[in-house]
């Protein structure tokens, strides 16, 4: 081992020689890593295989003194695969401690890449008896029963933005925190009355733009500069000293909502770390990120640097720390940022682990990467290579479907469907069929893709918007400048409806229902709000009562996507089986609409057919209608499962930029 050490300082290559057969059979580590505590003792396990030494520095148990001087420092034994290990007796709960490593005859201080808590700001590795952190009856959690991946509906939601606004109603000191979101107030019974499935919170773990230590001072960002991917972030905590309180507290986040029926969805961030010194790095330099030929950190992820997902330690780490998650914390499911900086292999092995702790853990992520990066195409999980999971439960989201509704994200003025976008009627119906093959589909009109990249409905995540660009209704604002707030509220209604009647997982950007918009102090529009105001950022909670009509039909979407499985089919099958588009020409004559047939009598749970019409143009549509008794229960107006008024007609006159939902008789 001493002669491999002295051969990687000579090394003119390393990336080579990290990829290389020969690194990878004397170092490759399956154990465990981190800090493993007992009553009676707790033992340390750090991998770092080109260190010449590590030593431990313990600072003692007091989470305020986190400048102080170590209390005392201890050498680690060199062990297997270079792992370095220390035992230490006694109960050491609370005690604070860093390593150091000496590389190249340079000493670094750092904390553990494995740490499960950490003093104030992250800067220090703390051990921890997890079996304190469990709030009371945690044993006995019980996640909200999910029947099949489908079925999900996603709240996308920054605990900050979730309560700091006053019209929130949450205790002022609890305004922002993990304690403040599960407050009985505005937030927290807003969720429960609208019926969501899952809350997927933006970053939650310890991230490194907000200074702990000076909370008093308003502070922002939305949290993609992981510094410790196992700890929650401390500024959510009623006490970021104290390691041990923000576990508690997020625990408690994950317990109350379970017991309101709502899923917990972890936002993870393992495609890059905040910066180049984090504790990755500094335990094996260069070993963690990719470089290009010339031994240049590349920056697949635009933030500086991107991870290698596909080297052996890190995709280790990376499935270490989501089965980490879903374990000690019960967590729902994860959604992967820039998903296709990381490789197929390792999103394959994290829904393997994943599955054998719970198969209704759900998967999704961004199917795109920042930036040019050096992981080949054919093994990146990007949205494209989404068929290559076959029939494994990891989704992508269809920028198809978002940019197709209303434009594209990075255009701000181009036009989707809702709002005066010509010639993407393909775009929806690929929308309607969860980017899955249909034989009535042309594919080569879609938004982007040109193939069908799911195999399933369950591998794409059905949306408008989201927290990246600007919101639904800022979009619509900034393409209709002319238009009054009553034709932008019918092309709001109108997006809803596509995204909660078409097949495939549904999410929902919070404050969708209510018009959000992220409008700075001067009034302008903020595009891209990840460091701005909380002012920019929060939801404002008394546009419940000024948009209460937009609110009451997203619910009443909500509940007649639960109500029907047709909207929600489990398989590619199902659905070229039981969906039957509507011709232009044959049953209507004008562009801009889309109508199908969801033919599912007794075959999808469901006794009745129902018809389905999209009508984007300025004016009122004619569409021929199968004769019969159908029941409107959506409509330009309201949305649900009650009759708004039976039809009987064979001609149906469709309103402008509206949704039609008939169910038949």
């Amino acid at each position: 081992v001493e002669d491999h050490i002295m051969k990687m300082r000579e090394v003119v290559d390393v990336k080579k020689y990290f990829e290389s057969k020969e690194f990878q059979d004397l170092y490759n580590y399956d154990g465990k890593l981190g800090s493993i505590y007992s009553k009676n003792k707790t033992k340390f396990i750090l991998w770092a295989p080109t260190a010449e030494e590590v030593k431990i520095a313990f600072y003692g148990k007091d989470p305020y003194n986190y400048t102080c001087e170590a209390k005392k420092v201890v050498r680690m034994d060199k062990d297997i695969k270079g792992t370095w290990t220390l035992e230490v007796e006694g109960d050491l709960s609370g005690e604070f401690y860093n390593y150091i490593v000496n590389i190249d005859r340079e000493e670094k201080e750092l904390v553990d890449p494995y740490a499960k808590a950490v003093g104030v700001n992250g800067n220090r590795s703390m051990v921890v008896d997890l079996y304190s952190t469990n709030p009371d009856g945690w044993n006995e959690d019980k996640k909200p029963e999910l029947k099949s991946w489908t079925d999900t509906i996603i709240y996308e939601v920054h605990v900050r933005d979730f309560t700091i606004d006053e019209s929130s109603g949450v205790e002022v000191n609890l305004r922002g925190k993990f304690k403040g979101f599960i407050q009985d107030k505005t937030p927290l019974n807003h969720l429960k009355e609208m019926g969501f499935t899952h809350i997927h919170l933006l970053p939650a773990f310890d991230y490194g733009s907000v200074d702990e230590t000076k909370l008093h001072i308003p502070q922002f960002n939305w949290g993609y500069d992981p510094k410790n991917y196992n700890v929650p972030e401390g500024s959510y905590s009623t006490n970021p000293y104290k390691g041990e309180v923000r576990i508690k507290e997020f625990k408690e986040l994950v317990q109350k909502l379970h017991k309101e029926g709502l899923r917990v969805v972890m936002d993870v961030v393992y495609n890059h770390t905040y910066d180049l010194n984090s504790f990755l790095n500094l335990a094996v330099p260069k070993y963690y990120y990719r470089e290009d030929e010339e031994g240049n950190y590349t920056d697949g992820s635009a933030c500086g640097n991107e991870t290698a997902s596909d080297r052996y330690m890190f995709r280790k780490y990376m499935v270490d720390s989501v089965v980490y998650w879903a374990k000690e914390y019960h967590i729902d499911g994860f959604r992967f940022d820039l998903m296709g900086l990381h490789d197929i292999e390792t999103m394959k092995e994290i829904r393997e682990e994943l599955d054998k702790i719970d198969k209704s853990i759900i998967v999704y992520g961004e199917g795109w990467a920042g930036g040019a990066t050096p992981l080949p195409e054919d093994k990146a999980a990007l949205k494209k290579n989404t068929f290559k999971y076959d029939e494994m439960q990891i989704a992508a989201f269809s920028d198809d479907c978002r940019d197709g509704i209303k434009g594209h994200v990075f255009y701000e003025e181009e036009a989707g469907f809702i709002n005066g976008g010509e010639g993407l009627e393909e775009a929806i119906k690929f929308a309607v069929v969860a980017s899955t093959k249909h034989p009535e589909v042309d594919v080569n009109k879609a938004m982007y893709s040109r193939e069908f990249w799911a195999n399933e409905p369950y591998q794409t995540v059905t949306y408008a918007s989201a927290h990246d660009n600007l919101t639904l209704w800022d979009k619509i604002q900034t393409v209709s400048k002319d238009l009054s707030e009553d034709e932008l509220i019918k092309m709001n209604k109108l997006s809803a409806a596509i995204v909660l009647t078409s097949q495939g997982i549904s999410f929902i950007h919070a404050g969708e229902e209510i018009a959000r918009t992220k409008e700075d102090e001067e009034g302008r529009l903020i595009e891209n709000s990840f460091e701005s105001s909380d002012y920019v950022n929060k939801i404002r909670w008394y546009r419940r009562e000024k948009y209460k009509d937009l609110m009451e039909y997203y619910k009443g979407l909500i509940k007649l996507r639960k109500t029907y499985k047709a909207f929600r089919m489990d398989s590619n099958k199902d659905i070229n089986d039981n969906i039957k588009f509507l011709e232009n020409g044959k049953e209507f004559t004008d562009s801009n609409v889309v109508a199908y047939i969801l033919n599912t009598k007794g075959k999808i749970d469901e006794k009745n057919d129902i018809l389905v019409i999209f009508n984007s143009n300025n004016k009122d549509v004619q569409v021929n209608i199968p004769h019969r008794k159908w029941s409107l229960v959506v409509n330009e107006e309201k949305a649900g499962i009650d009759e708004i008024r039976e039809i009987t007609d064979y001609r149906l006159n469709v309103k402008a930029k509206s949704a039609y939902v008939l169910i038949a008789k």
